[in-house]
């Protein structure tokens, strides 16, 4: 990140180059020490919001679905806009008894016991994606590695043709964030109107022809004894493609970024001196790929004994509360061994992402990969920074692969042995 330091008195966090062109370190810091609660003030062409930086308080709130809401928007861009089309429809901004009906029939297919063929799928892809960029040597990790890993997955779980992924790739990229400055809200805008049509289009499809992809469960299923519509499939399509791509996606570039920079944390990957699923935990925290959720205040309330009025948008910043002292011994230290490590880039409570397990397996399988594969890898570039004020990353990272030749040779000859 730039070095450029900002200060408590000049930052705007709805605008995406606070992100891109400054390092908040020192800012995050000094609000959990001095002002937990903070309010980041309107301006002409927006409202203001609060915000929250300390662990304990987000997870308070994340837990209080009484006295806040997600049905309002449940990040700044629709907060902002004044609510969320999806509202609920959508299992993300959608709460109650419909939020929790909507929820189970996802975990239902999103939970361990269904999703053992898929994490063979996601180990031999992942393998497979890894062996190839060290065969090459150089590649952009980014697009090459990254990027193909969690779209491969989510799409096979909803049964999008391979025929079309790169087209959804290409579109989910540029309705989450401007990589390339050239992109503008209205670009996003259509791109994420290009994605609800696309799922239109399949569900339609499976309206007639239903197969065993999650699509075909949704079209099926019902809440409080009524079908869910079109419109309610196709909204939670859209939000499992986006939620499904940016959580791992991120995750994988930075922990590639991340490793690069702490040759001695990837000294112990490599060695097996940490447990994959710890070194997962601590690539998550340290990336924080969304760097917060949002909800609005239904009645007035207090936070750290603040005056929360109703209808106000309270943010909730897991960027921050992922570096929280009072959380984690040493914060700003990246330590694969890190335990406990109550790291919430899931979010926590009701909302809890019902992706995670699915997010777990492709980021172990990733480092499990890098582990097997390669001695180490370099950066060979600049990795710029993705554009946004709610997703934490780099949308392009050049970097060189040392091949493990003992590890290939190992792999062939246990691909062999099948």
């Amino acid at each position: 990140m730039n070095a450029t330091t900002v200060t408590t008195d000049t930052v705007d966090l709805a605008d995406p180059a606070t992100f891109a062109d400054h390092d908040l370190t020192e800012f995050w810091r000094t609000l959990r020490d001095t002002s937990p609660v903070r309010w980041n003030p309107p301006t002409r062409q927006r409202r203001g919001f609060w915000v929250l930086s300390r662990h304990a308080d987000i997870m308070a709130v994340h837990r209080d679905d009484e006295n806040f809401t997600s049905e309002r928007g449940n990040v700044l861009v629709t907060l902002l806009e004044g609510g969320d089309a999806g509202a609920g429809k959508m299992l993300a901004v959608t709460d109650g008894p419909r939020h929790e009906q909507l929820r189970k029939i996802l975990l239902r297919a999103l939970g361990p016991r269904v999703l053992k063929p898929v994490a063979d799928a996601v180990r031999a892809n992942t393998r497979q994606l890894v062996r190839e960029a060290v065969a090459r040597g150089d590649c952009d990790f980014a697009l090459e590695i990254a990027s193909r890993i969690p779209m491969t997955t989510i799409s096979n779980l909803l049964g999008v043709p391979e025929s079309d992924r790169d087209f959804l790739l290409t579109q989910t990229k540029t309705a989450l964030s401007a990589d390339d400055d050239a992109i503008d809200e209205e670009e996003s805008a259509m791109a994420r109107n290009e994605i609800l049509l696309y799922f239109q289009d399949l569900v339609e499809e499976r309206r007639t022809a239903p197969g065993e992809d999650l699509i075909s469960t949704l079209a099926q299923s019902t809440v409080d004894g009524a079908p869910l519509s079109d419109e309610d499939v196709v909204l939670n399509c859209y939000s499992l493609i986006i939620g499904g791509d940016e959580t791992s996606r991120l995750t994988m570039i930075d922990s590639v970024y991340s490793l690069a920079a702490h040759p001695e944390q990837w000294r112990r990957l490599k060695d097996g001196d940490c447990a994959i699923d710890t070194a997962v935990d601590e690539v998550l925290r340290w990336a924080s790929p969304s760097m917060h959720f949002g909800r609005t205040a239904v009645r007035d309330t207090e936070i750290e004994g603040v005056r929360i009025a109703k209808n106000e948008i309270v943010t909730l910043w897991h960027s921050s509360a992922n570096r929280d002292e009072r959380v984690f011994d040493q914060p700003d230290v990246f330590d694969l061994g890190r335990t406990p490590n109550r790291q919430i880039a899931f979010g926590y409570g009701p909302h809890f992402c019902v992706g995670s397990y699915l997010a777990r397996i492709e980021i172990s399988e990733l480092l499990m990969a890098l582990r097997d594969f390669t001695v180490g890898f370099e950066r060979t570039g600049e990795a710029p920074r993705v554009r946004s004020n709610l997703l934490n990353g780099f949308h392009r990272l050049p970097v060189r692969f040392h091949p493990d030749r003992a590890g290939l040779a190992r792999d062939d000859n246990l691909s062999g042995a099948k």
